[in-house]
């Protein structure tokens, strides 16, 4: 008996180092990566019309500075209307309303995926200048 336990152990002992072998490591460079499929048909949201502000009765034009950018970030969901606009970056509060208000009367063409209608979130900056 003392024979096939002594072969029994020396037996497993050479199976060891073939099954650390056989497994590669997470990091191995040259494990095989999963094929992943990249679209190249995405089509970004478009602005149809130019967004318009109309400057209220009274008020000067010098309050109205020259290259006054307001930036915002929006949502272009799948019928070309914004969502969920919120200004990034102010040029002052009043004309950030008006900016806010202009575009979200405006009506964009929707962002596409392989054909596809599909929400897009964005960011917009729009220049108020007379």
């Amino acid at each position: 008996m003392r024979h096939i336990v002594a072969s029994s152990i020396l037996l497993s002992s050479m199976f060891f180092p073939v099954v650390a072998n056989a497994s590669p490591s997470s990091d191995d460079v040259t494990a095989p990566t999963p094929n992943l499929r990249i679209s190249t048909g995405v089509i970004a949201p478009s602005l149809t019309d130019r967004i318009a502000i109309d400057i209220p009765e009274g008020m000067s034009k010098s309050f109205l500075s020259v290259d006054n950018p307001v930036g915002l970030s929006l949502t272009v969901d799948t019928n070309g209307q914004p969502q969920n606009i919120k200004v990034v970056k102010s040029s002052n509060p009043y004309w950030d309303a008006r900016v806010v208000d202009a575009v979200r009367k405006a009506h964009f063409r929707p962002g596409t995926v392989d054909n596809t209608p599909t929400p897009i979130d964005m960011n917009l900056t729009v220049l108020v200048a007379h």
